[in-house]
């Protein structure tokens, strides 16, 4: 199943109505973050926001919470001490230093770049281990990246071809 929040909760309702047919599972709108991650295996925040969602202890040991909201300086979703307190991966060290959920976590103290196990292509190429035990909080602070943002629309440009969906463009000659 799939829990979403929003601040306002009639989104969160009106989204799950939309997508529970299409996604062939329950999809529940929930009031409160903290308890929907505290039942949650996977968690993943994305929001514009510059106020934290979720804190220490809001995750239960074994969880992954993938963090994709806070791609500038300003933003962020997690308070500093729950990145301290889990097993910390990232799609870029230094742009997630500088402006993702790490910037945050430096700026507090509580972390610092080389506190950071890994990047997603250490992990991904085998150089780095991922996750090392069952009750490990693994946060993924994603701030995006170019390579990122063309690998997801590769994908949605093969399956948009594939079932004959969208519009070619010829692009100059």
């Amino acid at each position: 199943r799939v829990l979403v929040q929003d601040t306002h909760f009639a989104r969160a309702e009106a989204f799950a109505r939309e997508l529970s047919g299409a996604a062939k599972l329950p999809i529940e709108p929930v009031r409160d973050a903290a308890a929907a991650a505290a039942a949650s295996d996977v968690v993943v925040t994305c929001t514009p926001g510059r106020e934290q969602v979720l804190a220490a202890g809001d995750l239960r040991p074994g969880s992954f919470l993938a963090a994709v909201g806070a791609d500038s300086e300003s933003k962020r979703e997690l308070d500093p001490k729950l990145l301290a307190q889990s097993v910390v991966f990232v799609d870029s060290r230094q742009q997630c230093a500088a402006i993702g959920e790490l910037h945050h976590a430096i700026a507090a103290n509580v972390m610092s770049v080389a506190d950071v196990r890994a990047d997603l292509a250490e992990v991904v190429g085998g150089v780095r281990a991922g996750r090392r035990s069952d009750s490990e909080v693994i946060v993924f602070d994603s701030t995006g990246t170019a390579l990122q943002d063309v690998a997801a629309a590769a994908v949605v440009y093969e399956r948009a071809k594939a079932t004959g969906r969208g519009q070619e463009i010829a692009l100059g000659t």
